[in-house]
């Protein structure tokens, strides 16, 4: 109900500015074909007040609503009633007619769409058959080329002040797309990409090297006993420990490679273009320097990394395998010691890097 409650004062605020400035050029429009009718005073009277007072009193009744979003949309049957209204008083006159009709059937179409067009018009009709009810039914035939004067600011300026505000809110709706999308594939802890978000790169990495023909590696990370580190310092250490190695993974890889959050205490790392060796370096180099953190909260807690390294098989028919074999390597890791660089290539484990304790 809040975020509701949110939305309509937000819809309340940008009609306002609308619907202020739509009825007060609108008032020039209907007052220069009314003018030649010689109305009596209570219509010239509710012409102001629907001019000059209704944009106000419209957008606090909508703010002071429980339910602000669908007063604006009861308000705006209201605008499309007294339009049809106006229309028959000014006894169809047939510039000004058109473009109060057409001003407000934008404004229900932008806002509602075509369900709204349609509960619109029927206010229009309403609106219509009341005015023909009050006023003698007549038609002018002509517009004046005061009327049509008259008209030309509304016209002008605004469609132009609506364009704007459709453009403002396309423009909000497009940032709040990008970053729901940036949050849909991203670690909340961590800020690293999720385990779903890497494999679709991982995916566009195996198809680059497939068609380029140029190698590359993947590394997989374990943090070793992460489960006693949790058991022993409490969850909140185990935390620290996750995004202390996602930040030291964001300080140390170079701006082409793409980590991620594999999943609980596993990171993931894809290394474009990069040979096994120098792969094998760059994660000996990581797992030495995590090692030697220390951790303010838990002076105590010392951390290793297990690390499996993988190279770009040609031979792979798809990325899984690719994967599978950097999942080899670490298993193979952490099975002979932890705290190691483990290497496969070719489908074979290499152990060019071991533990320095």
């Amino acid at each position: 109900m809040g975020k509701t409650a949110k939305k309509g004062l937000s819809l309340a605020r940008r009609l306002y500015t609308s619907r202020t400035l739509g009825l007060t050029l609108g008032l020039l429009c209907v007052g220069a074909a009314m003018y030649p009718l010689d109305p009596a005073p209570w219509v010239w009277a509710l012409m102001l007040f629907n001019g000059i007072l209704w944009p106000h009193l419209a957008y606090q009744w909508a703010r002071r609503s429980e339910r602000p979003y669908h007063a604006e949309y009861r308000n705006l049957l209201v605008d499309a009633f007294l339009g049809g209204f106006w229309v028959a008083a000014m006894q169809f006159n047939p510039l000004p007619s058109a473009v109060t009709l057409s001003m407000m059937t934008m404004n229900n179409v932008a806002l509602g769409g075509l369900r709204f067009l349609l509960l619109g018009a029927v206010a229009q009709v309403l609106g219509l058959g009341v005015g023909l009810l009050v006023f003698s039914p007549a038609f002018i035939a002509q517009t004046s080329p005061l009327q049509l004067y008259a008209c030309l600011p509304l016209l002008v300026l605004y469609p132009l002040a609506l364009g704007w505000i459709c453009f403002r809110q396309a423009t909000t709706l497009g940032r709040h797309k990008r970053e729901l999308l940036a949050l849909s594939r991203t670690d909340s802890l961590t800020g690293l990409l999720n385990h779903g978000a890497w494999k679709d790169q991982l995916e566009v990495e195996y198809l680059r090297c497939q068609r380029q023909q140029q190698g590359g590696a993947i590394a997989l990370i374990d943090i070793d006993h992460f489960k006693s580190i949790n058991d022993t310092y409490g969850h909140v250490a185990g935390d620290i420990v996750l995004r202390q190695l996602s930040k030291m993974l964001k300080q140390n890889l170079r701006a082409t490679d793409v980590a991620g959050r594999y999943g609980g205490d596993e990171f993931c790392v894809i290394l474009p273009d990069m040979p096994l060796s120098s792969a094998a370096a760059a994660m000996e180099a990581l797992r030495d320097r995590f090692v030697t953190l220390g951790y303010e909260q838990s002076p105590a807690l010392k951390v290793s990394l297990s690390i499996g390294l993988a190279a770009f098989n040609p031979a792979h028919a798809e990325a899984t395998l690719w994967l599978n074999d950097a999942d080899q390597a670490l298993y193979e890791a952490k099975t002979t010691g932890r705290n190691r660089v483990i290497c496969r290539t070719g489908g074979k484990p290499s152990r060019q890097l071991l533990d320095s304790v």
